[in-house]
């Protein structure tokens, strides 16, 4: 099965796109975060209300290309589903790429595919927060949780 992917064109630098990953996750996925995606072994919670929670480890940090996060516990405690723990063990890859005029952001959840009963519904909050997080590298100012 294909895990999900959706590639966006930023206007702004990798640099930029490198920082808002690892330094701003709040102002443009949820305000709900505690903990730190600056280094490779750091750890970070963010929450969706109570119902939502889950906590990632950073695997791999290139400086501007590429960032990892391994999806080391997982809530979505919401009553479509019954596995409220799909996410855990996922992993949630970003390259990053300048081609001069803007710069390419990909993303893949490895591990969320079709199979997954949340797949639709956790689709649908990647493209709400992966437009959120090309209006906060463009503008400033996302729209996070």
């Amino acid at each position: 099965m294909e895990n999900y992917s959706i590639t966006l064109s930023v206007k702004s630098t990798a640099a930029q796109v490198f920082s808002a990953l690892t330094q701003h996750i709040p102002l443009w996925w949820t305000s709900a975060y505690q903990g730190s995606a600056a280094n490779v072994g750091d750890q970070f919670t963010i929450k969706f209300g109570d119902n939502v929670v889950k906590t990632m480890e950073v695997v791999s940090l290139v400086e501007p290309t590429k960032v990892v996060w391994l999806v080391k516990e997982a809530l979505i405690d919401i009553p479509q589903l019954q596995n409220k723990a799909e996410w855990a063990g996922t992993t949630i890859s970003w390259l990053i790429e300048d081609d001069g005029d803007r710069t390419w952001l990909n993303l893949e959840h490895i591990g969320l595919t079709q199979a997954f009963e949340c797949f639709d519904i956790c689709t649908a909050g990647w493209l709400q927060f992966t437009e959120s997080l090309k209006k906060f590298i463009e503008t400033g100012q996302g729209n996070p949780y």
